[in-house]
């Protein structure tokens, strides 16, 4: 999969206009070197990404006036009958996003698709929903299972981790920039409703799934891992 086949596509439809999308392809190596960084860092191919050519909106509800911007998303899919996940990248955090932000939220949705694959292994999906308030949130890490320094072999990305989401992540500067030179020039924006953002798989979609027997043991020692310094935290 081409991870730029949708900006191309917005682009030659006149929907991006060139100094966008010139910036955002100049970037794109960013985001690239961020992905490699995190295979090496992690040991852990990361899933497929792609680039989406909007800026995404989401509030707690359809009823909310208070919004936030999405620069990522982890997205579970089934299509022809096969599981995947996808990450989808907003064109905005590419094109405006600093090396440490882009490289941080990368590695941020790179846990929650641990996260994700570790329930599916478990079958712990306790219903036929896998809800955006998991796994397509604001970055809030109060209940993140897998701890980045034990995922992460990589100093410098576990400082841009830590110095980025302390207690959810939050870049003014970042969202600035995207407010001035996207939204106001009214650019393509989708707006999201995480308590109706909803994947459905069902029990036996979920049943057919085959992981790969070397990735469950890696993600296994993970968690393993991980459990044991949060228990040295709490005594």
């Amino acid at each position: 999969m081409d991870p730029l086949v949708r900006l191309r596509d917005a682009h030659s439809k006149g929907i991006i206009p060139d100094d966008v999308y010139d910036l955002t392809i100049k970037r794109f190596p960013i985001t690239v070197e961020g992905i490699n960084r995190i295979e090496k860092a992690s040991g852990i191919r990361y899933p497929v990404a792609y680039v989406e050519p909007s800026l995404i909106l989401t509030a707690p509800s359809s009823n909310s006036y208070q919004f936030g911007i999405l620069f990522a998303r982890t997205i579970p899919v089934m299509f022809e009958e096969k599981f995947q996940v996808v990450i989808q990248i907003s064109a905005p955090l590419v094109a405006y996003g600093l090396k440490g932000t882009i490289h941080a939220i990368l590695a941020h949705e790179f846990l929650h698709f641990l996260e994700l694959m570790r329930k599916i292994s478990k079958m712990e999906l306790l219903s036929d929903e896998i809800s955006g308030n998991l796994f397509e949130n604001v970055y809030s890490d109060e209940t993140r299972l897998f701890e980045p320094r034990v995922v992460f072999k990589d100093r410098t990305l576990l400082n841009h981790i830590t110095k980025k989401f302390p207690s959810g992540f939050r870049d003014y500067k970042l969202e600035d920039k995207v407010m001035k030179f996207w939204a106001d020039r009214n650019l393509p924006k989708a707006n999201i409703s995480l308590d109706e953002n909803t994947v459905k798989l069902s029990a036996e979609s979920l049943s057919k799934i085959k992981l790969d027997p070397a990735f469950i043991s890696k993600i296994n020692s993970l968690e393993e891992k991980s459990s044991k310094i949060r228990k040295k935290r709490l005594y």
